[in-house]
């Protein structure tokens, strides 16, 4: 694995050179232009998975408020594009990547857009998210991959949901096996380039 693709899901300081790269990002008609860099997360391109979670999963709209979550943001797709399409809401994104965050705040400023991008221990920790997107990191391994979403996913409002893509060759199918078995309420909502989006709902409220 190269070490700009190896880098990004452990090391909060890359050490790869800080080579950058223009990123289209063409969603509806939406046409985005970032700047990603190595040493972050598909730094050469809009990452598969992340263009079919941007084309298939419902995108919040204009009149939307709230908090919104990047989760593993890398350098800013998700959130610049959250923060274009629902302007009323305020948008975080988080990453432990320092130069991943370094990249999403100034893509967002390039953009006009507001993105609040903050290492995960500065998410503030009242703050219930009205959606969560992610391309979660699934090669950090089957038990680090959980603690990180059932760190985050109890953070959704009860009627939020969050919206996760996941290649079906590494288990997307299992993964929404295991949160359904958690509670949530798994919709295996679309299927493209060999990629699942599943829309996760939170655990129904006990009856009293």
């Amino acid at each position: 694995m190269a070490p700009d693709r190896a880098e990004h899901y452990f090391t909060a300081d890359p050490s790869a050179p800080a080579r950058t790269t223009e990123v289209i990002v063409e969603i509806g008609g939406l046409q985005l232009r970032l700047t990603a860099g190595a040493g972050v997360f598909s730094a050469g391109r809009l990452d598969p998975g992340t263009s079919v979670l941007l084309r298939k999963g419902e995108l919040p709209g204009p009149a939307t408020e709230g908090a919104l979550l990047d989760l593993g943001c890398g350098y800013g797709p998700i959130a610049c594009v959250l923060a274009t399409v629902a302007p009323r809401a305020r948008v975080y994104a988080t990453d432990v990547n320092s130069r991943a965050l370094e990249l999403t705040r100034a893509n967002a400023a390039a953009l006009g857009v507001a993105v609040d991008a903050r290492e995960p221990d500065a998410v503030p920790g009242d703050l219930a998210f009205a959606q969560i997107w992610s391309n979660p990191p699934i090669r950090i391994g089957k038990a680090e991959l959980h603690t990180l979403l059932l760190r985050w996913l109890p953070r959704l409002r009860p009627e939020g949901a969050a919206w996760l893509v996941v290649a079906r060759h590494l288990g997307a199918d299992s993964l929404a096996s295991w949160l359904t078995e958690q509670g949530y309420g798994v919709l295996r909502h679309a299927s493209q380039q060999g990629f699942r989006v599943l829309k996760v709902t939170p655990p129904a409220a006990p009856a009293r």
